[in-house]
């Protein structure tokens, strides 16, 4: 039996054990997928050296620690900064992001001429994966952070109206609102949000969280994460099946 699994820091309640597993049994593949988590990315050294593994996931907030533990990355990977998959591979452990592919699915129908310019809530390994795909389709990105570190990052209470009227498509990377902490929402100025906006939450568990509740209300088109999971999820498959 092959054996898959996720690497995280809270994964109790994660979509990858749950998709896998009903794909395995649905498929009829002799194969199990599990949870390892990790209190430090440190302790991942010991488990890349099992034996057993045939491929896994990495979730937050371990996407970026990964890196240097890894002995090859894909050329998205390297042009990302950030894993969230890993290959293993004529004894080679090398990563893969997933994460570009299953956003650039997700978002597809979505799309219009509006949204030439976007805002991405976060910094992290997701944000690079959704920044590197809207800027790849000519998609102006400004990331808003707890801590701006260049002319192109912001910080969260300088997300304006004017901001907003130059930029249609908005995309929440960080976990904030995540089960079970549901009440939760990510500081954002929503009065000044229009029904020319998509509001992109990557978070899938509620599957309408309070940050997608409240964009809704101001008519705003809203999409969560589970397309864009599923997609990387099979993705992640089809290399780890090669």
């Amino acid at each position: 039996m092959k054996t898959y699994g996720l690497i995280g820091e809270y994964i109790d309640h994660s979509f990858s054990k749950e998709f896998f597993t009903q794909k395995f049994t649905a498929e009829d593949i002799d194969a199990r997928y599990e949870n390892f988590t990790l209190a430090h990315i440190s302790e991942v050294e010991s488990l890349l050296k099992r034996d057993e593994l045939d491929g896994l996931n990495v979730t937050v907030p371990y996407k970026v620690a990964i890196l240097p533990y890894l002995d090859q990355l894909s050329e998205e990977a390297l042009n990302i900064g950030a894993v969230n998959t890993i290959q293993f591979l004529y004894g080679k452990k090398i990563g893969h992001n997933t994460d570009a592919f299953g956003f650039a699915q997700s978002i597809k129908p979505f799309l219009t001429y509006q949204h030439e310019r976007a805002i991405v809530l976060g910094t992290g390994g997701a944000s690079k994966a959704v920044s590197y795909v809207l800027e790849n389709l000519g998609i102006d990105v400004i990331k808003i952070s707890r801590n701006p570190k260049d002319e192109k990052q912001y910080g969260y209470d300088e997300v304006n109206d004017n901001m907003l009227k130059a930029c249609k498509l908005v995309v929440n990377t960080t976990p904030v609102g995540t089960f079970p902490e549901v009440d939760k929402c990510p500081q954002f100025p929503f009065e000044f949000l229009t029904e020319e906006h998509l509001v992109i939450d990557l978070i899938y568990n509620p599957e309408k969280t309070n940050f997608l509740r409240r964009a809704e209300e101001n008519d705003a088109v809203i999409l969560n994460g589970r397309p864009m999971l599923e997609q990387q999820a099979l993705k992640a498959w089809e290399i780890w099946s090669r």
